[in-house]
């Protein structure tokens, strides 16, 4: 029976529920925001004492020597998709002539429009 009033008081204050800042909540002061993907490499580098690029290829390599097919499939996929984004970035850079030409196509938009609403 004592337990049942205990679990009652222990429940039976409402919260306000609208969230807010909690006492202790959150990250500490002088601790960094993140990691950061050049400070994991370095670490990695430090450790295996050559650039992680190296062991990766060593680690690809491993692979196809064991045919290891999922793990090939996996790095496949890994070097697959840093290709295909950095080929994605390549192609977003705005040089001076599409510049321009995105330039004119607004101008002449631009008149088009004046000109349908001149009529």
């Amino acid at each position: 029976m004592e337990e049942q009033t205990e679990k009652k008081r222990r429940y039976s204050v409402k919260s306000s529920g609208r969230g807010g800042a909690r006492p202790n909540a959150g990250r500490r002061k002088g601790q960094p925001n993140k990691i950061s993907a050049a400070t994991i490499l370095e670490q990695v580098m430090n450790q295996l004492g050559r650039p992680f690029e190296e062991q990766l290829v060593e680690n690809y390599m491993n692979c196809l020597a064991n045919q290891d097919m999922n793990m090939i499939h996996q790095y496949d996929k890994l070097f697959l998709s840093k290709v295909v984004a950095d080929k994605v970035e390549v192609d977003m850079r705005v040089t001076e002539d599409v510049l321009e030409s995105k330039k004119q196509a607004f101008i002449a938009a631009m008149n088009a429009m004046s000109k349908k609403e001149a009529q």
